[in-house]
């Protein structure tokens, strides 16, 4: 990063001093979605749930700008002087995500081109939003908006554009500045050609003028390098985009109004890893808080994982209490939450070190995409049973917010990910013939630690890292890196560190240019293993089920063929040409311990395989005596004293034993001593703060 864009983040975030004294809980409101006027009903309702906040605006640029430059603001007058009145606070959000008509038919060529041709008007997020004019009226609106809204005394902060993405723009004015962007980075054609090895299907590019689209001869399937460098340019594209707004909305905003982004996740149906179309950690420096959307599985698919997940990657952006802005409170059809769910759900996102948690949304929408995506009401406004278990959270989070605002956690364990190996390993998938992705790889690791209640936070490997604070690091698939961070990892178990690597690690550089050293490469020092073929595995196991996992004993999808040097073998294949070779090694390096996993293995191998190298770390702790479903989670509140949050993450009642020192329940309020047996409900929770 440059100097100059250095300068700018601080002065981006020099004026911030929004001090939040209770947890917010609250929903998303379109009063130009409501079918007939309800406004002071729905006021009234949301204070009966203990509704403190809502957010509003993000979708109105078509009802505040009809017509280009006229202006209505009345939707959002009366929504801002009814939540006033109620004592309710607003967040307003920047309407950018979704343009109106007459901007379309003014200039269709805001919308985006991609590697699938020219957008259509009528989908939200679809437009380039490097078009000079989506610009010039983007900022036109939003200023409008803040001009407007300024003074207002319930709002309390402001959230820049919408789950911001790229959306595959890649039209011309895209390419010009991607090349303008590799010609300040490389210099020459000749080191482009070299870092990128063009000259496979003569690709070699002799001349800056002669660069062609990315959106042909350089997509995935022929050049991953470029592609790759190209991904990273499509998502600098929204690092800048939202400092861009956040430059404007900081002329207007008071010192106590926070700005914040509602990041969200890879999508499987529902929340599920990194997302690969924004660099969450480097956009939310330029964010007083860090937002994000998680949505989930419930009913008898509810886990809670996604929830921490989500939580345990947005507290790492900036290493502190993040808000919720969107999660679910009925959702799709398959969602409607069971009884106690909503609570479970609620306290869990709490648990994570959120201070704020909001729904989305308040009501049902009668025509749209999302007609049967259900609102914490449903679509005739009554209240029902989600909507009346809210109203037990909302007076919970009032009584105890004291308790248990500003949560703060302290991780021994990380895992590192990498946005550039995400977009690298996945460009080989069809190559290789596996099935996998870049997160289906990473999830399993992290599903593992959450399961044995190992708190985890995650480092951004593109980043400056700090890695001394963890005693061990959890390192899937780090297929893209630059020397010097295998170099820190390796010098991180030097000097008494424990890692986990997966496959495919440190298999090319930072250019996605395979590394012609010994593989893994660099690595292989701490690791003490080498290995020079792999193959997909055809009914393989590991040889005498060495970690005890019975008919889950399996190799899945991709296997190296390692030898050892210096490496402990933990498992060896079961078959008949490939029983030489090692899986599962573990080599002693310096003051630490370096574990490398060179197949795909089955969950319930990934999580013994962890579990070992959590006890060679000393990491194997009071709260590992407990493991899902039910579920234990911690920190600090501001007070000093420690939070214990104990789970029932199972349709069943458990009865547990409380290891932890005494305190109190603060749900129930009785006193909890040590050692005694609690009884968990049905996808019930238990709050004790120790004495």
């Amino acid at each position: 990063m440059s100097k100059k864009s250095v300068t700018f983040i601080l002065l981006l975030l020099s004026h911030f001093s929004f001090s939040q004294e209770k947890l917010l809980f609250g929903v998303a409101y379109y009063d130009e979605y409501m079918p007939y006027e309800r406004l002071e009903k729905d006021v009234a309702m949301m204070k009966d749930a203990g509704i403190n906040v809502v957010r509003i605006a993000e979708s109105t640029w078509s009802t505040v700008e009809p017509q280009d430059n006229v202006y209505d603001f009345k939707s959002i007058d009366r929504v801002l002087a009814a939540m006033h009145k109620g004592g309710i606070k607003v967040i307003i959000g920047t309407p950018t995500y979704a343009f109106p008509t007459w901007l379309a038919k003014k200039y269709p060529e805001i919308l985006a081109t991609t590697s699938r041709g020219k957008n259509q008007y009528g989908a939200r997020q679809n437009m380039d939003i490097t078009n000079e004019h989506f610009r010039f009226h983007a900022e036109r609106v939003i200023r409008k908006i803040m001009e407007h809204v300024k003074d207002h005394p319930a709002i309390i902060g402001y959230q820049v554009d919408n789950e911001t993405k790229h959306y595959g723009t890649a039209g011309e004015n895209v390419q010009k500045a991607f090349v303008a962007y590799v010609k300040d980075k490389f210099k020459t054609v000749e080191a482009v050609n070299k870092a990128f090895g063009l000259d496979y299907w003569s690709n070699k590019i002799n001349k800056w003028e002669d660069f062609p689209t990315v959106n042909g001869t350089f997509n995935a399937s022929i050049n991953a390098s470029l592609n790759s460098e190209f991904s990273k340019f499509q998502r600098q594209i929204i690092t800048d985009y939202l400092a861009w707004q956040t430059k404007i909305v900081k002329e207007y905003a008071k010192s106590n109004q926070f700005i914040t982004q509602n990041f969200d996740l890879d999508w499987r149906g529902y929340s599920y890893g990194i997302q690969p179309d924004v660099d969450h950690f480097a956009t939310a420096k330029v964010l007083d808080v860090a937002g994000i959307d998680i949505y989930h599985p419930t009913q008898d698919n509810l886990t809670g994982i996604e929830i921490s997940l989500g939580g345990d990657l947005t507290r790492s952006m900036k290493n502190k209490n993040y808000f919720v802005i969107e999660t679910e409170a009925q959702g799709f059809p398959q969602w409607i939450p069971y009884p106690n769910q909503l609570r479970l759900q609620a306290f869990s996102h709490i648990a994570s070190g959120a201070n704020m948690l909001e729904y989305w949304h308040w009501h049902s929408i009668h025509n749209s995409a999302e007609t049967y995506w259900k609102g914490l009401l449903s679509h005739d406004f009554e209240p029902n049973p989600t909507y009346n278990e809210a109203k037990t959270i909302g007076r919970d989070f009032a009584r105890l917010s004291n308790k248990l605002i500003n949560l703060k956690k302290n991780n021994e364990v990380a895992i590192l990910f990498s946005n550039e190996a995400l977009t690298a390993f996945n460009a080989f998938s069809f190559g290789w013939g596996a099935r996998e992705t870049y997160n289906d790889i990473l999830r399993p690791y992290y599903d593992a630690l959450y399961k044995m209640n190992v708190g985890t936070d995650f480092i951004d490997g593109t980043k400056n890292l700090e890695l001394s604070k963890y005693k061990m690091i959890i390192v899937p698939v780090l297929y893209a890196a630059s020397d010097d961070l295998l170099r820190k990892l390796n010098q991180f178990v030097k000097d008494g560190g424990h890692v986990v690597y997966t496959f495919k690690s440190g298999f090319s550089d930072e250019n996605v240019k395979v590394r012609s050293s010994i593989q893994p490469a660099i690595i292989n020092e701490a690791c003490g293993i080498s290995y020079s073929q792999f193959t997909i595995p055809q009914n393989v196991s590991l040889k005498n089920d060495p970690f005890g996992s019975g008919k889950d004993n399996k190799v899945e999808t991709w296997m190296e063929l390692i030898t050892p040097t210096t490496a402990k073998v933990l498992a060896y294949y079961e078959h008949p040409s490939w029983g030489n070779y090692a899986a599962v090694t573990q080599n002693q390096f310096g003051k630490g311990i370096a574990t490398y996993v060179g197949c795909m293995t089955s969950s319930t191998l990934t999580e013994r395989i962890v579990k070992n190298a959590l006890e060679k770390a000393n990491l194997w702790k009071t709260e590992q005596q407990f493991s899902f479903p039910i579920v234990v989670k911690s920190g600090v509140n501001q007070q000093g004293k420690n939070i214990r949050y104990i789970f029932n993450y199972s349709a069943v009642n458990q009865q547990v034993r409380y290891v932890f020192g005494s305190g109190t329940d603060l749900l129930s309020n009785q006193s909890i001593a040590k050692d005694s047996v609690l009884n968990l409900e049905a996808w019930g929770v238990k709050i004790i703060e120790e004495n």
